[in-house]
């Protein structure tokens, strides 16, 4: 196999066509910062209106991109890969300055499955699907079951806490390590990692500013640098140790999957285990976390919708659907073109990026009436597409509703009066919607009783 990071193309300054809608002003996609007050909702509703697909400049690399936030233009370049190529550009944003990079770090993140495209893809991950099945997933689910009323035990004599720290960080870990078949004194170690993954665009925007401005790193910056160095690099050397273990001695399990994977009649070169390690380190526990937790927050702002499940639990596989709607932790999904094309009365040049803005599309009247209306009951959610579509779409997404499931089902059940205070933390980061904290507050002797 070839690697995605020696043939990434970053595309053009200016678009080669005429822009067929305007370039919104106080539009800023690529400012991290603003997304610490959660997905700019507004920006997606005037975008959607007036630029379904927007020409986006980059302030600081030049390259700009094409914006997409209507449900059908997200859903046509998602469903069409051989138009828009997840190889070709990769599926971030941008790269950043090199000198800014972290050399695994940004190997791994360019190699990896939802990197390829055609037979690579396919057959990348036709190697992991064995732990994606309906079948897989119901055996999962009383390990799930147990582990999220072992979590409620530690919640229950506290009457308030912080839902990330207790709850939120740590259903995802625990389910995935036991797919991946991580001994149980190493799975701690999985809570740092996602921590300083979260931060990794932090760290290189501030990095970037420095570099730009001239000056020496502020001591901080260069001290968190040096602790997230330290760490991501543990995370990879963990991840090589366990995967050459399972090469030489396989179990049923996915970490063995993933070590003994073929493609194209190959084992996976060393930078695609790097990439396939940190994609299910990443991707298996974020999603669902920020899910786990905006859903807290929907609850609270709508407590009609609360009482509505508290009073029917044959809602629930629905209001999930509805979560992932309405929080559609994954931000954007770039491709790049591969030919000239037309996308909602766009005409788009090959080699530009496209990047697709889920939550967006996700709210698009077009498709869901009164899309900013938390509704369980709604009829289409489950047509929401906040885990992708088409041969990309996200393959743990069973995993992550199941998890969902289990959560509320039990802590509406115990902690019926549980609220989000109106406290939370979020990343700085347009890649994913990254809840860092989040403080619920419930009723402690109701707790203790049914603890």
């Amino acid at each position: 196999m070839h690697l995605v990071s020696d043939h990434i193309v970053e595309g053009r300054e200016g678009p080669t066509f005429d822009p067929a809608y305007p370039t919104l002003p106080g539009v800023d996609l690529t400012d991290i910062r603003r997304f610490t007050r959660g997905q700019p909702w507004e920006d997606f509703a005037r975008m959607r209106e007036q630029a379904p697909v927007m020409w986006h400049p980059m302030p600081r690399d030049g390259v700009g991109f094409w914006a997409v936030t209507s449900f059908e233009g997200v859903k046509r370049v998602n469903g069409d890969p051989t138009t828009f190529s997840s190889e070709k550009g990769g599926i971030l944003m941008a790269l950043g300055p090199q000198e800014t990079r972290h050399p695994i770090l940004f190997s791994a993140s360019t190699n990896s499955m939802i990197n390829l495209d055609a037979r690579p893809h396919r057959e990348l991950r036709r190697e992991h699907m064995p732990y994606f099945t309906a079948s897989y997933i119901r055996g999962l689910r009383e390990r799930v079951s147990a582990e999220v009323t072992r979590l409620l035990d530690t919640m229950a004599p506290l009457g308030k806490c912080d839902l990330v720290e207790k709850f939120s960080q740590r259903l995802p870990i625990f389910t995935l390590c036991e797919m991946l078949g991580v001994p149980l004194e190493d799975r701690e170690k999985f809570i740092g990692w996602i921590h300083f993954l979260e931060m990794a665009q932090q760290i290189a925007t501030e990095q970037a500013e420095q570099i730009a401005s001239g000056g020496e790193l502020n001591p901080q910056i260069a001290a968190f640098i040096e602790l997230f160095n330290k760490n991501i690099g543990d995370m990879f050397e963990y991840g090589r140790h366990m995967l050459a273990k399972r090469r030489a001695d396989p179990q049923p399990d996915l970490m063995s999957a993933i070590a003994n994977a073929m493609v194209e009649g190959e084992p996976l070169p060393d930078p695609y285990l790097d990439g396939a390690w940190l994609l299910i380190v990443f991707a298996g526990n974020d999603t669902t976390r920020n899910s786990i937790s905006g859903a807290m927050k929907l609850f609270t702002e709508n407590p009609g919708e609360k009482a509505k499940l508290q009073a029917d639990g044959g809602l629930l596989t629905n209001a999930v659907h509805e979560i992932t709607r309405l929080v559609s932790p994954v931000i954007y999904m770039r491709r790049t073109a591969t030919c000239d094309t037309e996308v909602e009365g766009q005409r788009i040049a090959e080699g530009e990026k496209v990047i697709m803005y889920y939550g967006a599309a996700n709210r698009d009247p077009a498709m869901f009436t009164d899309p900013d209306r938390f509704d369980i009951t709604r009829t289409n959610a489950e047509k929401n597409i906040a885990f992708g579509h088409g041969p990309h779409i996200c393959i743990g997404r069973m995993t992550a509703q199941l998890q969902l499931e289990e959560a509320y089902r039990q802590m509406f059940a115990r902690f019926p009066d549980i609220r989000w205070t109106g406290e939370m933390d979020i990343a700085p980061n347009n890649f994913v919607h990254a809840v860092k904290r989040l403080e619920v507050e419930f009723g402690p002797e109701r707790a203790a009783q049914a603890a």
